[in-house]
């Protein structure tokens, strides 16, 4: 059995799939202690694993991003708050995150390392000391991959891969003018790395991310991906983390009305805006009901993960339409394979998620890593990008129909379903960071 250290930035994205990760590794019998957020404390401990909190300068509640970064809500959505994000939300916390690894493993002598693809002090760790003189680390990629290459477009622009040389040309200006923009961000993080006592490594900031670490385990299969002839040779794709099953738990008490709808040979719709950019719901999961308003053939379930999701549609709509359940927190594991349709903001766990079941989906996001989530969606046919974050009534039922009524986008989501399940990802994790050899 092996001793490992697992890692998180104190965001539910980046938590849930580690926390999935770490209990698996401990139910196999390996001694697990997890590295997080305060407020999951109990979560990591029903789960299995030991916890050590972050210290406070590298903790906060995603919940209310503003009590910890108000500065953020004044940054544009895109390219301008990804940086931002970078730079504070997880650069900053970049020295006192190494510090928390370093005094972890003073006590609890870890054969591996596991961190969240933006956790930097894994990063420094990774960077601080040669191979033979650390633990075996393990950068866990819960966003699309962010490598530069010859073969894509500049990341976080949400743009598909170069068709022939004259947008290659194109996307290499865009990308320098970029790397011009971005001389900001990367002096920043060489001094959060520097206070680390870690020296950032020249050369593009991607590139470095990824190889840093021993190996980066993708959290997807090759067909979400984009090819690059290029790839670091460090990186595996492992598929998808399961969502959890619910145990023991009640199913909600809108179900039968689901199960009569499916009977009845209606279309389940879901839409979601996920755990982070959901404050807003009029964004995406209110034009998404209300545009679906008259469908007789529709049921939409709106799952909203928030518990004051009644009362923040019902501010946005004179009333919920006979055809939708609004709903707060729901079992995904039993919804999505009822569902014909996903209309998501393009979060990276759901919408893997998803096409692991085989749901093509309509993509409307423009924060975090969301454009490029959707372009991928785009790129390899098993949905419509909407390219906007905040799109029309008309826009969406016409987008919703598409999918619906064009049997190339389930057929390609299926296809893809059999990719991911060819892929047991919590099983391929466990045989990579409990091997004693450097693979």
């Amino acid at each position: 059995m092996a001793n490992i250290l697992v890692a998180a930035t104190p965001v539910s994205g980046h938590h849930g799939p580690l926390l999935r990760i770490a209990s698996h590794l401990s139910s196999a019998g390996h001694e697990v202690v997890f590295l997080g957020g305060a407020r999951f404390a109990d979560d990591v401990r029903a789960a299995g694993p030991g916890f050590r909190a972050l210290p406070p300068e590298a903790d906060y509640d995603d919940r209310d991003f503003s009590a910890r970064f108000p500065e953020r809500a004044g940054v544009p959505a895109g390219p301008a708050q990804t940086m931002w994000d970078v730079m504070h939300v997880f650069g900053d916390p970049t020295p006192h995150q190494h510090r928390a690894l370093q005094e972890a493993l003073a006590g609890f002598p870890a054969t591996a390392v596991l961190y969240d693809n933006l956790f930097f002090g894994g990063v420094a760790l990774s960077l601080g000391d040669a191979p033979d003189r650390r633990p075996a680390t393990y950068s866990v990629g819960i966003s699309p991959l962010g490598v530069e290459s010859r073969d894509t477009a500049p990341h976080v622009l949400g743009l598909l891969p170069p068709v022939d040389d004259a947008q290659r040309a194109e996307y290499a200006a865009i990308a320098a003018r970029m790397a011009e923009q971005r001389a900001p961000l990367v002096g920043h993080l060489r001094s959060c790395f520097a206070a680390a006592g870690v020296t950032l490594p020249e050369g593009p900031l991607g590139r470095t991310l990824t190889d840093s670490a021993d190996f980066f385990l993708q959290l997807t299969v090759p067909g979400f991906e984009y090819p690059r002839s290029d790839q670091p040779t460090g990186v595996r794709f492992v598929g998808a983390i399961p969502i959890p099953a619910t145990v023991g738990q009640e199913p909600p008490a809108w179900w039968p009305e689901l199960e009569r709808a499916r009977a009845a040979g209606r279309r389940i719709v879901v839409t979601t805006q996920g755990t982070l950019a959901n404050t807003d719901l009029d964004r995406l999961v209110v034009p998404t009901v209300r545009a679906l308003a008259d469908r007789e053939d529709v049921l939409v379930v709106a799952a909203t993960g928030r518990p004051d999701a009644a009362e923040r549609v019902a501010a946005h709509l004179d009333a919920v339409p006979g055809n939708a359940i609004v709903a707060g927190f729901v079992p995904f594991a039993d919804l999505l394979p009822l569902t014909d349709l996903l209309v998501t903001n393009g979060g990276y766990g759901g919408t893997q998620a998803a096409l692991a079941h085989g749901v093509p989906l309509v993509v409307g996001g423009d924060s975090e890593d969301k454009p490029e989530v959707a372009a991928r969606v785009e790129w390899i046919g098993s949905g419509v990008n909407l390219r906007t974050g905040d799109p029309s009534d008309d826009r969406l039922r016409a987008a919703v129909d598409t999918v619906l009524g064009t049997a190339s986008y389930r057929e390609r989501a299926a296809a893809l379903a059999k990719e991911y399940a060819a892929h047991d990802a919590l099983a391929l994790i466990e045989g990579m960071v409990t091997d004693t050899g450097r693979h």
